[in-house]
């Protein structure tokens, strides 16, 4: 096994790759950053409008991970009831065009990906 790739991969906290899939592999982060993106700033419920199939309480927990993660930005301000944003940070919005990049590829690709689904379901 080649030493520079164990190093760089073994350790958790560090490795480049389970860093990066920690902040947008789940199910439901790219989403919201697509939406905050295209909706500028956004209040809870409108969020939640957009997606539907996501319970508020995921909403809530994706968005605080987002929130401490820098990626986006929550605004209370002192009303009754309290009004919320959000919105995307300056560092949100530079990891856009990469989650672009992806949904690119993705639109690209579905169609053999989906073939080779199937293909190999068919075989397995």
């Amino acid at each position: 096994m080649d030493k520079n790739i164990f190093l760089k991969y073994s350790d958790a906290e560090h490795c480049p790759v389970r860093n990066v899939i920690d902040r947008i592999g789940d199910k439901w982060s790219v989403l919201i950053l697509m939406i905050l993106e295209e909706g500028k700033v956004l209040r809870f419920n409108e969020i939640y409008g957009y997606i539907k199939t996501i319970s508020q309480k995921m909403l809530s927990v994706t968005l605080k991970s987002l929130e401490a993660d820098g990626l986006v930005k929550r605004t209370v301000y002192p009303e009754i009831p309290p009004k919320v944003e959000y919105e995307l940070t300056a560092r949100g919005k530079t990891l856009m065009p990469h989650l672009h990049d992806l949904v690119n590829w993705d639109s690209t690709n579905i169609t053999v990906i989906k073939e080779s689904r199937e293909m190999f379901n068919s075989i397995n």
